[in-house]
């Protein structure tokens, strides 16, 4: 199905079981137990080995020497793979880090060894018996040292240059010099880490030279293509097989090593192999969200009207790595006629910095919106009325394309009103609670609508049952539910008549579950799928498809009323379709919305923070199941509580590695850090976005959360904290003088 033009009414818009909040469908299976994660797979391949991995001592040189004798005569072991056994594999389209083979070493914990062992113990002890030597490189590790001199990046413009890759729109140096009111501030994010509740984890089985792979991945049919290239099989050769993850928050979008070593594993031991990354193993191991180092600048006149805006970005990755986006959302969130966006990148020998949840906006919104409160304070207004002032209905880099959808002044004023904001003593410091000290914050939030291509089969039984297979992933967000709820829609039968398969390289390809762009994208696949199966019905039974009514497990045209069950008869019906996107997507700008608000507490003697209420204001487009959606929501404020209060890897700069690797020191939120959380959805469906009128949700959650927290408490003490995390050590000493 191609989507060229805006969706009119269709039968989603009936929104008898679409837009409603049923419980998940494997809810049940979570929470009893019975969801098999990729690790717990004991129903398939017979006979698993354990396989344990050994990492990279050093960060930077090469392996000279790897002594496996003790290893190989330890009790229950099978075999072992070492990284020089093996030459260097190809990297996949979207890897960046050597995976395995080869002596080179790119990066602290790079995978090296594999031991197969009867059981995870007899591997794991023998690993530890495993003699490696290095020949060690000098490394860089350090971005503050690194980027003064590091270059800038990103597409050149005609004529070229390194000045060519700063994107400009109208004259920004003009208009900053000549603004009435000005802001020049750096701001810093650390280097972030997943810390997904299951950790990378695979099962590997051959048979000849068909490879299967149990894992915990997002992205199947990247997966599929990435491993396929790898071991340089052909596609059609390897099967990924993902139902169930343990969530991955972008950390599991790309194959990694405990899949090929898995792999590998297996071909070696001639048996099935499963691998998992110890918890300390994963941040230096697979990817994170990398550092950034960020400035802004605003110049805006007396009225509070932004002329001139500027956010420069500088973070750090491995050679042919990508650099953290930070300025994505300045591109689009305000208004001003002037601009500068420009992005450098340094190279550094720390582990793949990639994708983790609401890459770019997330560290850029932490930045920008501390931001515009610092120069709201200078201006003398409210935080709120000077983002409303500096609103705007078209990108403004490209005033002829128009936001198919932008409520950001509704999230704010109806997140205003919510949260009593007309209360708040706009002075700094004002507000006590006893011992501690009271503020609340405001920031927007913003994240991009991504549209991809989506397929699905859609099956309808001879009971009249309808069975959808995509290889769409749930990583916790709820796609079974939607993707349910979807198909009931559509071919008109309850919810309990549907079955959802998922995570199949074997089924069609969907969007996958990333960037908040699975629930829109692979539910338009699947409303796809049913109407192509509506029209074969139609055919079928000899009707107008454009006439039909599927409602009650029946079909309807005129008087005439045929059930499902009679219309699929004893072979069943089958029906394979997805969608394409045309150029609304060029047209328009499409953009999901948010106002975050957050009351902190921080106490007048320690500097403790503790967070008190918090609210988020979303418009994004139709929310398919409001209460998988608000589950997105709350987790993702709850990342961005621990992204501005707590999360921080540390980088032993001299020897190139996280130095917390692991829950014990890299701490995350718990349920006692996190108050009672509130989230409301405007009511809005977007024709531009897709059949469903959709966008996503998931990560605009997190978008703006950060510096909310930030601004809250400046609120509170007085104190503005540009770098992040605000530990109590960087407020402490601003505190106010107790009287």
């Amino acid at each position: 199905m191609k989507f060229d033009v805006p969706a009119t009414t269709n039968p989603i818009d009936q929104l008898k079981v679409v837009g409603k909040s049923p419980d998940r469908i494997d809810g049940k299976l979570k929470t009893t137990g019975t969801a098999p994660y990729a690790y717990e797979r004991h129903d398939v391949a017979p006979n698993q080995a354990y396989g344990y991995l050994l990492g990279s001592a050093i960060a930077k040189g090469t392996v000279t020497r790897i002594d496996v004798d003790k290893a190989k005569a330890a009790p229950g072991v099978v075999t072992i793979v070492s990284t020089l056994d093996v030459p260097k594999l190809p990297l996949g389209m979207r890897n960046i880090a050597q995976l395995f083979g080869g002596a080179e070493v790119m990066h602290y914990h790079q995978a090296i060894a594999l031991v197969v062992a009867e059981t995870f113990e007899q591997a794991r002890s023998a690993a530890s018996l495993i003699r490696v030597e290095y020949s060690r490189a000098p490394g860089k590790f350090d971005l503050a040292a690194e980027a003064p001199s590091a270059p800038l990046t990103g597409p050149a413009a005609p004529g070229g240059g390194d000045a060519s890759r700063i994107n400009r729109v109208g004259d920004f140096d003009g208009a900053f010099a000549a603004a009435a009111v000005k802001l020049d501030a750096q701001y810093t994010t650390p280097d972030q880490s997943h810390m997904m509740m299951e950790p990378h984890a695979s099962i590997a089985a051959w048979e000849g030279d068909k490879l299967t792979v149990w894992t915990s991945n997002q992205m199947i049919n990247w997966a599929k293509q990435d491993l396929a290239k790898t071991l340089g099989l052909p596609p059609e050769n390897v099967r990924i097989i993902s139902p169930y993850i343990g969530g991955g928050f972008g950390g599991k979008l790309f194959l990694r090593a405990d899949v090929v070593a898995a792999a590998l594993g297996a071909k070696a031991a001639k048996r099935p192999v499963k691998v998992a990354l110890p918890r300390p193993m994963i941040p230096n191991n697979t990817t994170h969200r990398p550092a950034t180092i960020q400035r802004i600048r605003i110049g805006a006149d007396a009225d509070g009207r932004i002329t001139a805006i500027a956010h420069e970005s500088t973070s750090g990755n491995l050679p042919q790595g990508r650099p953290e986006t930070a300025p994505s959302q300045t591109k689009l969130l305000y208004a001003g006629a002037n601009r500068l966006t420009a992005l450098r990148l340094a190279v550094l020998d720390l582990p793949e910095g990639n994708a983790m949840r609401a890459p770019g906006e997330a560290p850029g919104l932490m930045a920008l919106e501390i931001a515009m409160d610092e120069m709201a304070e200078k201006l003398g207004l409210d935080p709120i009325e000077f983002r409303v002032r500096n609103d705007t209905q078209v990108d403004p880099e490209k005033p002829e394309r128009p936001f198919s959808q932008r409520q950001l002044i509704e999230c704010l004023r109806q997140g205003a009103e919510r949260f009593g904001w007309s209360q708040r003593n706009p002075k700094p410091a004002q507000t006590r609670d006893g011992d501690w000290l009271v503020g609340i914050g405001v920031a927007a939030g913003f994240r991009n609508n991504v549209l991809m291509k989506s397929a699905a089969r859609v099956r309808l039984g001879k009971d009249g049952g309808v069975t959808v297979e995509t290889d769409m992933t749930d990583i916790g967000t709820g796609s079974y539910t939607i993707i349910a709820q979807t198909a009931a829609e559509v071919m008109g039968v309850p919810l309990e008549k549907v079955t959802v398969s998922l995570g199949d390289s074997s089924f069609p390809t969907s969007s996958g579950s990333g960037g908040q762009w699975g629930a829109n994208n692979s539910t338009a696949g699947v409303y796809a799928a049913c109407m192509k199966l509506r029209e074969m019905i139609a055919q079928k039974l000899g009707l107008d498809p454009a006439n039909l009514e599927f409602a009650d497990g029946a079909v309807r045209a005129g008087e005439r009323r045929v059930s499902l069950a009679e219309a699929a008869g004893e072979a069943g019906l089958s029906a394979e379709d997805g969608i394409e996107y045309g150029e609304l997507g060029k047209k328009y700008q499409q953009s999901t919305f948010a106002g975050h608000f957050v009351e902190v507490a921080v106490h007048s003697f320690t500097g403790e923070t503790r967070i008190r209420r918090m609210l988020a204001v979303c418009a994004a487009g139709r929310i398919l199941n409001p209460k998988t959606a608000r589950s997105q929501v709350i987790g993702a404020m709850t990342m961005g509580a621990g992204a501005a209060l707590t999360e921080e890897l540390a980088v032993d700069k001299r020897q190139g590695f996280f130095v917390n690797h692991d829950l014990a020191g890299y701490e995350v939120p718990v349920h006692a850090d996190i108050p009672h959380q509130e989230v409301i959805f405007l009511d809005e469906a977007d024709p531009i976005s897709s059949p469903m009128k959709a966008k996503g949700v998931g990560e605009l959650g997190i978008c703006g959360v950060g510096a909310a927290i930030a601004n809250a408490i400046h609120h509170a003490t007085g104190v503005r904290v540009r770098d992040y995390p605000i530990t109590v050590d960087k407020v402490l000493n601003g505190l106010p003088e107790l009287v």
